[in-house]
């Protein structure tokens, strides 16, 4: 199976700005901070370099596909009412074990941390490598804290205007044996849930798959032809796709992600690039906000 598409979102450098370089911030108002994209800045760095997470970065601005964001657009990095984010003065840490598959971001998201935050309170000097079984603590979180952000009022919009694409994503998940949550997550992350979207790079439609892709996935599992311009068949084709991958990595959701993004060959042969670990946090993220 070809690469699907290669993409330059690199997370080692958004981790490097932990140590210096950043956005413009410009301000908006007395009370307001605003950043202004530049080039070659994602929303990881962002959230990184101005002590916020990048699911409050997304509920702030009404973003609903952290990898997609503009030159030159201005990202609210706190609200108009708090002159700058706060570090709790709150409860007794949390210590939390690293899993398999774990990275900063995904833990970040899972307590409404940041990873800077992280980063200073375990004296971290790679943020990109983490142990399995590693104790980390986690400043500022309750006990209770874990179940992902909940969703944006504008994306909660935007999943209502949407919701005939969600069904036919669930009927997919559910009769090829995906967790739906998963496969909405994938779906909210390729396309916002599309039909019409297409790529540079060739792909197509709500589950962005080329044309290379879909052929393949066709004659190899589902014995019959793909239109990737129906939604119906798209999301079938590219479900598929996932359920095939479950199945080859034993349901690891972050070498699943790392497939659909690298392609199966560039999984096996070299595991998980580092530009791909960005995209694995944000569906997992994402993942648990259509879980709740």
């Amino acid at each position: 199976m070809l690469p699907r598409r290669q993409r330059t979102f690199l997370w080692t450098a958004a981790l490097a700005a932990v140590l210096g370089g950043a956005a413009t911030v410009v301000p908006a108002a007395a009370t307001d901070r605003v950043v202004v994209v530049r080039h070659g800045d994602t929303l990881s760095q962002i959230a990184v370099t101005q002590g916020v997470s990048v699911a409050e970065l997304m509920r702030l601005n009404g973003i609903v596909n952290p990898n997609r964001i503009q030159v030159g657009q201005r990202i609210l990095v706190a609200p108009p009412s708090d002159p700058a984010p706060l570090t709790p003065s709150a409860p007794a840490p949390v210590v939390h074990r690293v899993a398999p598959g774990e990275n900063l971001t995904v833990i970040a998201q899972r307590y409404g941390t940041t990873i800077g935050a992280i980063v200073r309170a375990n004296g971290i000097s790679n943020p990109s490598f983490l142990r399995v079984g590693q104790r980390l603590t986690i400043p500022g979180a309750s006990a209770s804290a874990g179940t992902g952000a909940a969703m944006h009022s504008s994306m909660a919009a935007l999943v209502v205007a949407r919701d005939p694409i969600r069904r036919i994503i669930v009927a997919e998940a559910t009769a090829q044996g995906v967790p739906v949550a998963f496969a909405l997550a994938v779906a909210w992350q390729e396309s916002g849930w599309q039909p019409a979207v297409a790529s540079h790079a060739g792909a197509v439609g709500v589950m962005q798959l080329t044309p290379a892709t879909a052929d393949w996935v066709a004659s190899t599992m589902l014995g019959g032809s793909v239109n990737l311009a129906d939604p119906t068949s798209n999301v079938r084709a590219g479900v598929r796709l996932l359920r095939h991958y479950f199945d080859r990595y034993g349901g690891d959701r972050t070498m699943v992600l790392a497939a659909y993004y690298q392609g199966q060959t560039g999984a096996d042969r070299h595991g998980i690039y580092p530009m791909t670990r960005p995209y694995i946090a944000s569906i997992l993220a994402l993942e648990a906000i259509f879980d709740r």
